[in-house]
């Protein structure tokens, strides 16, 4: 397939062709095996805490192997955003600004079940043209076909009826990709998390963008504090949400246009 590209050789035209006629794009040797084992390192520790959480909710069944929210002060996920991966072909896709909508994880385990190995799409509501939201994989391990590659209906992005399982399995492929690479696809793409028939785990991090109107899955900017948001970059600021914003009291909504919580270039 055309839709694989060595990251710092690829153009924005590779992208929007890639992106239109396929629903997804690969990009290889994206990010460097460094942070690749910073993020792994924290993988177990930041799954134990929030395992204990659903267990304690009662809502652990289906959910092996996930872990949500992962970004923190001090944790892998700002050096991860600072980086601004696939920054051009986001803002290209969204049409300009954008903001983190979620930022998980997977552990793909032996034969291990969860929702995520059901045939799916990361939008509950088909956008068909309207472009609002962009999913991006980063592998932790290399993707094969025998550890539970995500599988990808490639096209299927205009298609607002999910597959059936028999037309879904003879006609996606498998997203076989290097440790490092990147998987940019639309989130109306219908895909499906792969079985790992080897005995060693197969980790990857799941981040959502979206325009900056769209409400996030977890309100980041009020986990990190206001305060600690003004310590970071514009971009940073950007991406984690600090820009768009929804006031809680009257003394926030009533501000002079350059303190007011949803700025003037959010859409």
């Amino acid at each position: 397939m055309n839709n694989t590209f060595i990251y710092k050789q690829a153009t924005l035209a590779d992208f929007r062709h890639a992106i239109d006629e396929y629903g997804w794009v690969v990009y290889e040797k994206a990010i460097n095996q460094k942070l690749i084992s910073d993020i792994i390192a924290g993988f177990e520790a930041s799954y134990l805490l929030r395992r204990e959480i659903q267990k304690m909710n009662g809502i652990e069944e289906n959910m092996e192997g996930t872990l949500h929210h992962l970004l923190e002060k001090d944790n892998f996920a700002m050096e991860l955003l600072r980086k601004l991966c696939c920054h051009r072909e986001i803002r290209d896709f969204l049409g300009g600004n954008y903001i983190l909508n979620g930022i998980n994880g997977v552990i793909n385990s032996r034969k291990s079940k969860s929702y995520i190995q059901n045939i799916h799409r990361d939008v509950r509501t088909f956008s068909g043209e309207n472009r609002y939201m962009i999913q991006m994989i980063v592998v932790l391990d290399d993707f094969t076909i025998f550890n539970g590659a995500t599988h990808f209906l490639s096209g299927s992005h205009k298609l607002d009826i999910r597959p059936d399982e028999k037309h879904f399995k003879a006609f996606s492929k498998q997203a076989v990709a290097k440790k490092g690479s990147i998987i940019l696809f639309d989130s109306n793409l219908w895909h499906a998390g792969g079985i790992n028939f080897t005995r060693k785990q197969r980790r990857a991090l799941t981040l959502g963008f979206t325009k900056p109107y769209i409400k996030q899955q977890f309100d980041y900017p009020r986990f990190l504090g206001y305060e600690y948001g003004e310590t970071l970059d514009s971009d940073l600021r950007q991406i984690i949400g600090y820009n768009a914003r929804v006031p809680a009291s009257l003394q926030e909504y009533y501000q002079p246009r350059e303190h007011r919580m949803y700025k003037s270039d959010q859409g």
